[in-house]
């Protein structure tokens, strides 16, 4: 039998409110989902859409209503323990940790919640700590950590027990952009290295899911609207590409009529810079070489070319019919 690096089936979670008021509240229904070992796996939706509840569940915080849900091969209701040694979890802007004791002692002290050897402990840090940017604060007190800093400490805390699958909960919620290049940058070099580890991502940002994801899932009112890979996921949305060029001033615009695949053109020239600027709305991309050659055959010359096409929040926007929250 195939194993799964997660694998849920018919997973449900229903809240029942403590007082009488109020109607349950179904945060996942029905969800049925499998991430191979080895993935990057990305989960989009907005807030309330049920992505924190589900992994909640995988890293056996939370308990199924009904359903089942298996994290590296284990049940999460009965093998909890086992599948707690497996893993391990980051939520981006949380406080991980103890104020009065330094960064190192933190670190340290997590990696013994896992058994790690010390001697082996201290080696992971010391690269981690180095791969980040953060050996000069070691021996600072988290207390005194920026919001950036305090991130990149919890993102070491996730892979020092050098998890078989890690959950990363918005990891670069509120960090510049430098600090989150750093961080998407060691997660792809980590499985690269790591074959047979897995990373299941949720985020906020359309071009880090993007980017990262191999896989993306789409999850709205406890359901998965969607899952594919990102590039899959936007031929879904029906929108015609748009073909903007700067080029010197054309003579012949006839040409770019009635061209296969062209639904419409536009001019606008520019006599100061002895340039045009044209728009191409393409149905069809096997016409861009027929733009092309019009504009070359002329003896225009082309100053820059840009292609827009459809993105993961055009994807999201449909699906969810709204942007994130």
């Amino acid at each position: 039998m195939h194993q799964y690096a997660v694998e849920t089936q018919s997973l449900t979670r229903v809240f029942t409110p403590k007082k009488r008021e109020g109607e349950p509240v179904n945060a996942l229904n029905s969800v049925d989902l499998k991430i191979e070992t080895g993935e990057l796996f990305g989960l989009l939706g907005p807030n309330g859409a049920g992505k924190t509840t589900l992994l909640k569940i995988l890293c056996t915080l939370l308990l199924p209503t009904s359903g089942k849900a298996f994290v590296a091969g284990l049940d999460v209701e009965n093998q909890y323990e086992d599948i707690r040694t497996k893993i391990n979890m980051v939520s981006g802007g949380e406080m991980s940790g103890y104020g009065l004791l330094t960064v190192r002692e933190n670190l340290w002290m997590f990696s013994q919640f896992y058994g790690i050897k010390s001697k082996v402990a201290k080696d992971k840090i010391d690269r981690l700590l180095e791969t980040f940017g953060m050996t000069d604060k070691s021996k600072a007190k988290l207390r005194t950590l920026s919001t950036g800093q305090r991130q990149k400490m919890n993102v070491i805390r996730g892979f020092v027990t050098d998890p078989e699958i890690i959950f990363l909960d918005e990891p670069t919620l509120g960090l510049d952009v430098n600090a989150s290049r750093i961080i998407r940058t060691f997660i792809l070099d980590w499985l690269k290295d790591n074959p047979d580890k897995t990373v299941v991502l949720t985020t906020h940002y359309m071009a880090e899911a993007d980017e990262l994801c191999d896989r993306i899932a789409i999850i709205d009112q406890g359901g998965i609207l969607a899952c594919d890979t990102p590039e899959r996921l936007k031929k879904t949305v029906r929108m015609n590409t748009m073909l903007s060029m700067d080029v010197t001033l054309l003579k012949n615009r006839e040409v770019f009529q009635g061209l296969n695949g062209v639904g419409n053109v536009s001019f606008v020239d520019d006599s100061e810079r002895n340039q045009t600027h044209v728009k191409f709305v393409v149905q069809d991309d096997s016409c861009v070489s027929d733009i092309v050659s019009g504009v070359l055959d002329q003896g225009s010359k082309i100053i820059s070319l840009q292609k827009t096409e459809p993105t993961l929040e055009d994807v999201f926007i449909k699906m969810v019919g709204k942007g994130f929250e």
